[in-house]
């Protein structure tokens, strides 16, 4: 989840998802994968509980539905929420707007932290959140109220937790079990593709800025790096591996570039470096070795947007030049 919430954490930090090490998400956000019905999703094909079980949250135990049929997501987990097969009657702007979500929210009502009366309306049976969500203590006391400290946790453990929170935590480490799975003979191709020493960046373009990722930072960071094993250039990792994130400028981009370029572009991003020579020179660029994606969406780090995100670097890279 650093994904969602990067623009906006960045630009209040700067001025806005993920999390060292291990850790993730950032404000997360990106784009299609196959869509499904949240109301139909495989764990919703069980026989319905009742009752409550308790969770053991980051801030202590909390009494939460054994079978929670109207949740509403404050936070970059919704996509989470959903694949599990939980149904979800609100969540935020950043999900609502998210590309690979369209079709299965397009009926969920549009939340904010500040819109209790919203949210009241729509009786909710259990509220997932972020630990820097306003309102949370009066929102316990509409419904039992989980929030998570973004980027605590990996972004696999992050799913596997709230699996546990919606009494589905079975579902989530099969996903985590067969995906990391996944990744790892994907990793194994696209290595035997494109070379052991072979190098890749991920930049973003959000509005006039360009920022340049390490290794735990959304945008398929985790993927490419953690999970599939694909070197960093030397000036990422002294400049973003720590902070997970470096701005730039396009004068320098070059320095930061290596044998592959990935970049996610904001629909309001100003892309006019991409017009300088200082740009068409890049050997990755000259070599037609640039991947685009959708800005918007590509911090999210649930399995939807993360199983998007593989199809799309194994068929970028095992067809490249």
């Amino acid at each position: 989840m650093r994904n969602i919430l990067f623009p906006v954490l960045l630009v209040l930090a700067l001025a806005v998802t993920a999390c060292g090490g291990g850790n993730q998400q950032s404000a997360r956000e990106n784009q299609p994968p196959a869509q499904e019905n949240p109301q139909s999703a495989r764990g919703n094909e069980q026989p319905a509980q009742s009752g409550t079980i308790t969770y053991e949250s980051e801030t202590g135990p909390i009494e939460v539905p054994a079978d929670p049929q109207r949740v509403i997501s404050l936070s970059g987990f919704t996509g989470n929420l959903m694949h599990l097969g939980v149904p979800v009657i609100g969540t935020d702007v950043w999900s609502k707007s998210a590309p690979q979500f369209a079709e299965q929210l397009k009926d969920v009502e549009e939340v904010s932290e500040e819109g209790l009366e919203k949210i009241i309306e729509l009786e909710p049976d259990l509220i997932i959140a972020l630990s820097t969500t306003k309102n949370l203590d009066k929102m316990s006391q509409i419904a039992p109220t989980v929030s998570y400290t973004w980027g605590a946790l990996n972004i696999f453990d992050m799913h596997i937790e709230v699996g546990k929170a919606v009494n589905k935590e079975q579902d989530a480490r099969e996903w985590v079990e067969g995906f990391r799975k996944r990744l790892e003979e994907a990793g194994a191709k696209i290595r035997e593709k494109i070379g052991e020493d072979a190098t890749v960046t991920v930049i973003e373009v959000y509005d006039k800025a360009i920022y340049v990722f390490g290794d735990n930072w959304a945008r398929g960071t985790e993927l490419l790096y953690q999970e599939m094993k694909l070197g960093m250039p030397e000036k990422v990792k002294e400049n973003a591996l720590a902070s997970g994130y470096y701005a730039l400028s396009p004068e320098v981009l070059p320095e930061f570039v290596g044998d592959y370029l990935i970049i996610s572009k904001y629909s309001n991003a100003d892309l006019s470096f991409q017009d300088t020579e200082t740009y068409k020179n890049i050997p990755a660029v000259k070599n037609g070795r640039v991947l685009e994606m959708t800005g918007e969406g590509s911090s999210f780090s649930d399995p939807y947007t993360l199983e998007m995100q593989l199809e799309l670097f194994e068929d970028f890279f095992l067809n490249s030049p």
